[in-house]
């Protein structure tokens, strides 16, 4: 028996290189580079019954479901995916594969996020391509302090680099005990506190029902107006609209955003020229090596649901 199985958004064109797909015998293997929705997707997923989803990029309700009957396996790259709805896809009989990510990636861009606020590389280097020369003076980190909000697998690697930039950590999540966050090396806070004595707020929590807006309105006005909000977690975490009115107003001085409501995000959105903010097209996860993990570990997944053992299984 043959199958058909289709990556989605591989916006680069590295999907098939990552990992030899050829050993997944009767498995005939492409990617789509451009993002699709509705009809469009639909059509380009029409006889698959395998497909590998990248991360978030393309969400998977019952009404998609619905228009994909052969559909079998759904694969997503990392270890979990809110854009699919798991009950949808367990009542019609799909399994739902997942496959390891690196934490590394993530934490890597944080921290160019937040050394490309302080120092001001943007406007530095727009400024000397159209000939300028030191046109800003930059934000000194020793002796700042760090607010990490969310202090899980990534928040931890980043409070760890905090330290090393000489800054005072602190930290705040729901769920966050004074013993846990000894346990990294940082003072655990209150949500206010942290807001009002940090240099730079980062965000590291996971999104659901009770992270939704983490920083609203409220919220973003307790920060300095010196301070910078870096996101790399998830856009639901900030009220983008609130966020945008306290740039405007320098309620805060800039933000660094790597997630966004809709991604790809729309050209005429005002975060791509918002002259306080240092935005990226969510490249947290996007490395050689982490593409690496999630394709070769996409590949082992369909090759033990061929065998009737799926393993990495969300449903």
């Amino acid at each position: 028996m043959s199958h058909r199985c289709v990556v989605l958004d591989d916006y680069q064109g590295v999907a098939l290189e990552h990992v030899a797909w050829s050993r997944l015998e009767g498995v005939h293997v492409s990617a789509v580079r451009e993002h699709l929705a509705g009809e469009d997707l639909v059509a380009a997923l029409a006889g698959a019954d395998v497909v590998v989803a990248m991360r978030e990029r393309t969400p998977f309700d019952a009404a998609l479901l619905d228009r994909l009957p052969d559909l079998r396996l759904l694969v997503t790259t990392g270890r979990r995916n809110p854009s699919i709805d798991l009950d949808a896809c367990r009542e019609r009989g799909i399994t739902v594969c997942a496959t390891s990510a690196l934490a590394t990636p993530t934490v890597e861009l944080t921290w160019a996020l937040v050394l490309g606020l302080a120092r001001h590389l943007l406007p530095e280097s727009r400024a000397l391509a159209g000939g300028g020369w030191q046109t800003t003076v930059g934000t000194d980190l020793a002796g700042s302090t760090l607010g990490v909000v969310g202090l899980g697998r990534i928040g931890s690697r980043v409070a760890a680099l905090g330290q090393a930039f000489d800054m005072d950590v602190v930290a705040w999540s729901p769920h966050l005990t004074a013993e846990r966050a000894a346990a990294a090396g940082v003072r655990a806070v209150g949500k206010e506190e942290l807001l009002a004595s940090a240099d730079v707020v980062t965000l590291h929590l996971v999104l659901g029902p009770g992270t939704h807006r983490t920083l609203g309105a409220d919220e973003l006005a307790r920060m300095r107006p010196t301070a910078y909000l870096v996101n790399t977690a998830r856009a639901g975490l900030v009220d983008t609209d609130a966020l945008l009115a306290a740039l405007d107003a320098g309620g805060i001085a800039g933000a660094g955003l790597d997630v966004h409501d809709t991604e790809p995000l729309p050209a005429d959105h005002p975060v791509r020229t918002h002259p306080r903010v240092l935005a990226t097209p969510h490249l947290g996860y996007v490395t050689a090596d982490n593409y690496r993990t999630f394709f070769t570990e996409a590949a082992e997944d369909v090759a033990a649901w061929l065998a009737g053992e799926p393993v990495r299984v969300l449903t």
